[in-house]
């Protein structure tokens, strides 16, 4: 992924402590899958998923679904990042309170090549970050720093 030449916003650990708890735990799902963050930046997101039984699809292969759905749980979370970033004059906790409405009305997957490995990276930016939409791209790795699958997302954000 090209980096954008936008300037990167730090975020306060209250901030990034908060969206690892929405992603990781109040979004129960995102549990399911064993997504765990590993990077919170306001141009880019990263996680981790590791193999595990319950998530093959084809022997030793990590079912398509897991993808899918892993990509767009990371174009959700880089979208409430740029959205983070785009109103840093607000209090960590009332910036966590903007996701409410935050909602996929668009993905694409690209399935390049079979999920096989212990563990995942995904990865995902916003392309653009308008009033009522934003538009993501996203990167599933293997261990080896392959790319998996590439995904495309827009996300409801008013």
């Amino acid at each position: 992924m090209k980096k954008h030449p936008t300037t990167a916003v730090e975020f306060e650990p209250e901030f990034v402590t908060g969206l690892t708890s929405i992603f990781e735990e109040m979004i129960v799902f995102n549990q399911v899958l064993g997504l765990k963050i590993t990077s919170i930046k306001s141009d880019r997101v990263a996680a981790r998923i590791a193999m595990r039984r319950e998530l093959v699809g084809s022997p030793n292969r990590l079912h398509g679904g897991v993808i899918s759905a892993g990509l767009d749980a990371m174009g959700g979370l880089a979208v409430m990042a740029a959205i983070g970033a785009r109103h840093m004059d607000e209090a960590p906790m009332q910036r966590l309170h903007r996701f409410g409405k935050l909602g996929t009305i668009d993905l694409r997957i690209d399935y390049l090549r079979p999920g096989i490995g212990e563990h995942f990276e995904l990865r995902a930016e916003v392309l653009r970050l308008g009033s009522r939409v934003a538009t993501t791209r996203m990167e599933f790795l293997g261990m080896d720093g392959k790319l998996l699958s590439t995904g495309a997302g827009a996300y409801i954000v008013s």
